[in-house]
C-alpha cells in the first residue's frame, strides 16, 4: 500500500547530525512513513549511519535541488516532506503534520527555531517565521511538504545552485498559500555561530535581494559558500 508520506533528506557529510534526525523520525517510519536519504557524494560515514534506518538510500551528484528531485522521483508517498539533515523534529511537530495531511493541503511548511542559545538567535527565528507568513515563501530549513501530484505537476525543484526553495515556493503560492505549522522544527545554528550572527544576517538578505533582481543562482552559491566577509 502506498504510504501517506515520504520524508526526503538530502545529505552531504552529515554523519554527526543525521543519526539524531533519523532517531526523531523512527516512530514516524514505524507508523508507515517512508524515509529516503539522498547522499550527495559524502566523504564521511553518512551512508553508513543512514543505511539501517531508512527505506531507501540513494546517491546523486551534490546539490540540494538535484538530491531532493532524486528522492522525489523514487518516493512512493502521497506527500513529500523535504527535511534538512541537521534538523531536529519533536513528536508534536510530527503529529501536527500527520493531522494536517488528513485535510489534504497542497503544501506547507513549519515554523523554525535556531538551536543556539541566546535572545538574538531566538529573535532571528521569530523574524524568519514572520517573514515566511507574510510572504508565503519558505526556506528549506522549514521542512517544506507538498502533495506529490502538485510537486510533479510543477516538475519539482528547479535545477539551480541556490534559492531552489524560494523558487519552488514562488510557484506553489500561486496555487495556494502554505499551511504554516507549529511546533517549530529545530535547525542548526552552526553557520550563524561560526560566521557571526550579524554578518550572516547581512549575507542572507544580500543573497535574497540579489536573487530577486536577477543575479544567477550559481554566482549566489559561490558567495554563500565563501560565507560573509570579515
Amino acid at each position: 500500500m502506498r504510504p501517506l508520506l515520504s520524508v526526503i533528506i538530502p545529505a552531504r557529510n552529515e554523519a554527526q547530525t543525521l543519526p539524531l534526525l533519523l532517531h526523531d523520525l523512527s516512530a514516524l517510519r514505524a507508523a508507515g512513513a517512508e524515509l529516503i536519504v539522498v547522499d550527495g557524494a559524502s566523504d564521511d560515514a553518512t551512508c553508513d549511519v543512514a543505511a539501517a534506518y531508512v527505506d531507501q538510500l540513494l546517491s546523486s551528484k551534490p546539490g540540494r535541488a538535484l538530491q531532493m528531485n532524486t528522492g522525489a522521483a523514487a518516493a512512493r508517498g502521497d506527500y513529500l516532506w523535504f527535511v534538512h539533515a541537521d534538523t531536529r523534529i519533536s513528536a508534536g511537530s510530527i503529529q501536527c503534520l500527520l493531522d494536517t495531511l488528513l485535510e489534504r493541503p497542497l503544501w506547507g511548511r513549519f515554523d523554525v527555531r535556531l538551536s543556539g542559545q541566546g535572545m538574538v538567535l531566538r529573535l532571528i527565528g521569530t523574524m524568519i517565521n514572520l517573514r515566511s507568513r507574510v510572504s508565503a515563501i519558505a526556506t528549506g530549513d522549514q521542512g517544506i511538504f507538498v502533495a506529490r501530484a502538485t510537486f510533479e505537476s510543477l516538475e519539482g525543484y528547479a535545477s539551480i545552485a541556490l534559492m531552489e526553495d524560494v523558487e519552488l515556493c514562488t510557484r506553489l503560492k500561486v496555487l495556494a498559500r502554505p499551511r504554516c505549522l507549529r511546533p517549530a522544527l529545530l535547525t542548526s545554528s552552526r553557520r550563524w555561530e561560526q560566521n557571526g550572527v550579524l554578518r550572516t544576517v547581512v549575507l542572507m538578505w544580500r543573497l535574497r535581494l540579489a536573487y530577486y533582481v536577477g543575479v544567477s543562482p550559481e554566482s549566489l552559491a559561490r558567495e554563500y559558500r565563501r560565507g560573509p566577509p570579515l
